[in-house]
């Protein structure tokens, strides 16, 4: 066996070199007799005193700055420049040879192409900047076959520490400002100088005296001096001072005097560059509201956004926080499409400005026709089509009130029997007001303007020969953030009301003795509030970035305490004639995302969760229920196929069968993600997970949650295409089972059993989804 995993690796290693040295001949033969190949560059540091830690950051950061940077290498090949040699030179800006030659290939980078003078330069800048004061770098050219390399050698000498810090004393209001700021100095004694150091310390004085009305004040206006003059020891003092030719208005504090807003600027409005501000007070006083003027002369918006909206006020000390917090807070209103601020010199003596906010707005109203085609795993096409209604100025304060109407149907492919067949149809509405609309006073000084939102839907549900229910859904609640990473949601009421408006016989005699099904067209009543929380940080560009959201939902909790309910005890209670349901609900999703290059990422996400009911209830109600298996869950299963627990969904006639729903879900996927061509990716992903019930259930034997449940898990794997058009990503996904739950124990791995050229084997497991956007 060893020997076999040897002779193996061998061949690899031989078939690459082998292939390595194609390429590269293949590339050097296609240059000029005077041209060379350049293949990088190597900086070498020579110095004793310096620990190796420091030897190896700064070598990396010499080796980082060079340019150019030679052709890129894979498996010690280059094949885009290979690429680029092969193709023929493009007739046209497009065809293949133009997509091979300038898109796959890579022109290549010649010795002729690095300028070492200039190199030199930055070495030696780049150690200048880092303490090494008195570093001096040579380079080498070494060339063989037709490819060259250079060698830098940096002699960096001893690195400078900083010795002392001192901020300029004087009675002036811009350097006792200045001064206030010394005792919170990122600039440390015993710290190697460093430019980019001293460079975030000018910033840091520039943030910190826009918070106190230096409106005009630049971080170019603060020199920090070295000296190492006063001690000879490798040491330097650094002097942080204002310069001398520090522009007047820099050194001033600025309030604000009048803040004028208008909200129906036109930016085409613009001539010569300059906006039309008028400046004529008595044009303001005619529409001043709360020493904020509005120029609206048609009404459109109610001055009270506006106040709610601006942090600045008449007499209020400029600073940079309340600035941006406005700027963000206009936008968030979801009813501006470009917001612009400007600060124009009302009383140079005095030193204030007005503040003007020219705000253009978005399409007050909008009308959307969506067709929507799609398959799933279950072996269900259909369509959906939506007539989508919106308002961005609903009672003039920046509501939105979005209304829409849709049709859906979904019918069971491959077979005869359209007993299956789901027709949809419904309506929803929702207004969303920019406030928190309570008895009680809520303060954010968030960036984004909390939401008060209430939702009134109603569908209807016809499931082909079997039953057809009316579903009518509503709530009450409020959304904030914190700040662009945290997200809270509270419902502080939300009720689904699930009335059947026809359950057939056909179905009435299959649900009998099976209470899963009996449960699906009972009259339900669930009410609660429900809280959520997110976070996320994919925004940023980051390597790592995560998201998280957390969900509680508890229904009927205060009514079944108070009015004693208890299933169990055969106290059953009812509101209008319907038993409300009472449980617990806790759903965790959480994700993970890496970052291997621009163009390939690793996506990988847990979902946890558990419904448990009581005192009203004996089950959780079947739309509160948790499913697996599907497009967006694990894909080698077909939707809502999946589990609970062992349970074999193949005893069920395919004719009558109905989703799958649990108690408890534990789901894990990963799925690493590159970039084939412009708008076109790929995908290879691994999922796995199940449900369970709490209960024993005797018409799904298996179904309960035992400390037997990782012998329970079921496991996919697959491939998958992404066309990112922005505006919409199709996802295909072909998946394929590796483990199924509801195999015999010890025989649940299926990897004996792939059989590709079976054709009934494909047809059993190969699983396709079509789906519109990524699954996490």
């Amino acid at each position: 066996m060893m020997s076999n995993t040897f002779h193996t690796y061998c061949k690899y290693l031989l078939v690459s070199g082998m292939a390595s040295s194609v390429v590269s001949c293949s590339n050097t033969r296609f240059l000029k007799e005077n041209q060379m190949l350049y293949t990088g560059a190597t900086v070498k540091i020579e110095n004793d005193t310096i620990s190796k830690k420091e030897k190896k950051e700064l070598q990396s950061a010499l080796e980082a700055n060079l340019t150019p940077k030679p052709n890129s290498t894979f498996l010690g090949m280059r094949p885009k420049l290979y690429f680029y040699n092969i193709a023929k030179e493009p007739k046209k800006d497009k065809g293949f040879n133009y997509w091979l030659k300038y898109k796959m290939g890579e022109k290549p980078v010649l010795l002729g192409d690095v300028d070492r003078e200039f190199n030199k330069d930055i070495i030696e800048n780049y150690s200048e900047n880092k303490g090494y004061f008195n570093a001096k770098a040579t380079y080498d050219t070494v060339s063989k076959n037709k490819k060259a390399q250079v060698i830098y050698t940096v002699r960096p000498g001893a690195r400078y520490l900083v010795d002392g810090v001192k901020f300029q004393k004087d009675s002036t209001l811009i350097n006792q400002e200045i001064q206030n700021l010394a005792n919170k100095t990122i600039l440390k004694n015993g710290r190697p100088f460093d430019l980019d150091v001293i460079k975030a310390e000018r910033e840091r004085i520039d943030n910190s005296l826009k918070e106190r009305g230096f409106y005009y004040f630049h971080p170019d206006n603060i020199i920090v001096q070295a000296d190492s003059t006063v001690n000879k020891n490798h040491k330097v003092e650094l002097n942080v001072k204002l310069k001398e030719n520090t522009p007047h208005l820099a050194t001033q504090q600025f309030s604000i005097d009048k803040v004028v807003v208008f909200p129906n600027y036109n930016i085409q409005d613009v001539k010569d560059g300059k906006y039309s501000i008028p400046m004529d007070k008595d044009s303001l006083g005619k529409y001043a509201f709360d020493d904020i003027y509005v120029i609206d002369p048609q009404h459109k918006f109610k001055p009270k956004i506006f106040d709610r909206a601006l942090y600045f006020k008449k007499g209020d000390l400029y600073n940079r926080s309340n600035h941006n917090l406005t700027l963000n807070r206009l936008i968030s209103l979801g009813v501006f499409k470009f917001v612009k601020n400007e600060f124009v010199t009302s009383d140079s003596l005095s030193h204030k400005f007005d503040a003007y906010y020219l705000l253009t707005p978005r399409q007050i109203q909008s009308l959307r026709l969506e067709a929507l085609g799609r398959t799933n795993s279950a072996s269900y096409a259909g369509s959906e089509l939506n007539l989508n209604w919106t308002h961005r100025n609903f009672f003039r304060g920046a509501e939105q009130f979005k209304a829409s109407i849709y049709g859906a149907f979904d019918f069971q492919m491959g077979g005869a029997q359209d007993a299956n067949n789901i027709f949809r149809a419904g309506t929803n509405v929702q207004l969303s007001i920019p406030r928190i609309v309570a008895p009680f006073r809520f303060h954010s000084s968030s960036e984004f303007v909390p939401r008060t939102n209430i939702t009134l839907g109603y569908e209807f549900q016809n499931r082909t020969k079997y039953y057809t229910l009316n579903n009518f859904t509503g709530s009450f609640g409020y959304l904030w953030k914190e700040n662009a990473r945290k997200e809270h949601e509270l419902k502080v009421i939300d009720i689904t009301l699930v009335s059947p408006a026809k359950v057939t016989a056909a179905y009435e005699a299959m649900s009998e003795g099976n209470p899963a099904m009996k449960r699906i067209v009972e009259r339900q009543l669930i009410f609660g509030p429900t809280y959520s929380y997110t976070y996320t940080n994919t925004m940023q560009p980051k390597t790592n970035t995560i998201y998280y959201k957390g969900t509680l939902d508890l229904a009927g909790n205060i009514t079944g305490l108070a009015t004693g309910a208890d299933v169990k005890k055969d106290k059953e209670r009812k509101i209008f004639g319907i038993p409300f349901s009472q449980y617990v609900k806790i759903e965790n999703d959480f994700r993970f995302y890496h970052k291997f290059t621009e163009k390939s990422s690793l996506a990988t996400r847990f979902i946890g969760g558990i419904a448990y009911p009581y005192g009203n209830s004996e089950f959780v109600p079947f739309s509160k229920q948790f499913f697996s298996g599907g497009s967006n869950s694990i894909r080698a299963f077909r939707a809502r196929t999946l589990g609970p627990g062992s349970f074999d969904p193949r005893t069920i006639d395919p004719g009558t069968y109905f989703d799958q729903s649990g108690d408890i879900k534990l789901e894990l996927n990963a799925e690493y993600r590159a970039n084939l061509y412009k708008f076109l990716n790929a995908a290879v992903f691994v999922d796995a997970g199940n449900i369970w019930l709490l209960h024993d259930d005797k018409n799904r034997p298996g179904a309960k949650f035992t400390k037997d449940f990782l012998n329970e898990i079921a496991v996919g794997a697959g491939v998958g295409l992404r066309l990112d058009f922005s505006i919409l990503i199709l996802r295909l996904d072909l998946a394929m089972p590796l483990r199924v739950p509801y195999y015999e124990k010890g025989n649940r791995w299926a990897f004996d059993k792939i059989n590709f050229g079976d054709s009934n084997w494909r047809k059993d497991n190969l699983v396709f989804n079509i789906a519109i956007g990524y699954p996490f």
